[in-house]
């Protein structure tokens, strides 16, 4: 773990200050005369949300997918939290699951600089625009907003959790079988070290008008429903832009990082990111990223892959009779 800290500065830094808000935390909970929350009930959420945050790392890397894909779905279905709040975190979960990876990748050389670029300008767009049209229609919307989103989360989810289960799929060296003018124009080609196979990889871009496209709804739907883009960039770049699935993978993290970072100030300028709230979850992230990191390199992620497959569904169940329920006043047994 020194070594870890070591290597990490910045780390260091972030666990060094987090323990600190958490001590000063405790000191204003102990203030007499305040009504809202007990300083044992202050420190139970702080801890749970560490813990939870931390499992939800772990998971989201075995799963191969972004942290706020589990977060905001578990937490619109399960509680009664005001679901701009729970939209925002998952925007900071979904930033730092990318955060945690985009560094390695970029020094090993993975990551496509160019082609991040390139798509990070679709991706940043389109998650502002979804976050601010997230925070619209919570002020013109109000309950019935929440409802809607709630409806549309669980359908989203079973989509998804659909998309896992046809992921074999993704090819590891894929051949375009023509390059468009634009990928040529923008130059979108590069090469990395494959270590496996001993030898240098080549590869060119294809598709990059259709891939914008994509990474435009992509980052609207992460915006608007928290949960960032870890479950479909990887599938644009590797299926429509033929980039190979190392390359895929390590691109993913960087431009996660991006988007969400972007998507998250609609929020922040409204007032619905409350720092308090959201810190266990970001440090839980970091810390699991890296166990999750580890531990994948000793276990099949197939199982927990699985796991991940049961618990979007099981999910979006809960969303939908949620959803449902307000929006129809029908009563169901679920809910």
């Amino acid at each position: 773990m020194p070594e870890l800290l070591k290597r990490v500065p910045e780390l260091t830094v972030l666990i060094v200050l987090t323990i600190a808000a958490y001590a000063i935390m405790g000191l204003f909970s102990e203030v007499s005369g305040t009504e809202v929350i007990t300083p044992f009930a202050a420190w139970a959420i702080i801890v749970g949300s560490f813990v939870i945050s931390l499992l939800i790392a772990i998971i989201s890397v075995l799963g191969g997918v972004g942290g706020g894909v589990i977060f905001t779905p578990i937490m619109l279905g399960f509680t009664s939290a005001d679901t701009l709040i729970v939209r925002s975190t998952g925007l900071v979960v979904a930033m730092f699951s990318g955060l945690v990876s985009s560094g390695p990748f970029m020094r090993n050389g993975l990551a496509d600089i160019r082609l991040v670029f390139f798509c990070a300008i679709p991706i940043i767009v389109g998650a502002m625009a979804g976050s601010q049209f997230a925070i619209s229609m919570a002020e013109n919307m109000g309950e019935t907003g929440d409802a809607i989103v709630r409806l549309t989360l669980g359908i989203v989810l079973v989509f998804i959790a659909v998309m896992f289960i046809m992921g074999g799929s993704k090819t590891e060296y894929p051949t375009p079988k023509r390059i468009d003018i634009i990928s040529r124009k923008m130059n979108l080609k590069s090469r990395y070290w494959e270590e496996s196979l001993n030898k240098t990889v080549e590869y060119h871009t294809t598709r990059a008008l259709l891939g914008g496209a994509l990474f435009f709804v992509v980052g609207f739907t992460g915006g608007f429903f928290g949960l960032g883009g870890g479950w479909a960039v990887v599938p644009v770049l590797n299926l429509v832009m033929a980039v190979p699935l190392k390359v895929s993978a390590a691109s993913s993290g960087v431009l996660l990082a991006i988007g969400n970072a972007a998507a998250i100030w609609p929020y922040i300028v409204k007032g619905a990111l409350i720092g308090v709230f959201a810190a266990p979850w970001m440090i839980g992230q970091v810390i699991g990223g890296i166990l999750g990191a580890h531990i994948l390199a000793k276990i099949k992620a197939a199982f927990v892959r699985n796991i991940l497959i049961v618990l979007l569904f099981l999910t979006s169940i809960k969303l939908i009779a949620r959803g449902v329920e307000s929006l129809f006043g029908i009563d169901i047994p679920l809910v």
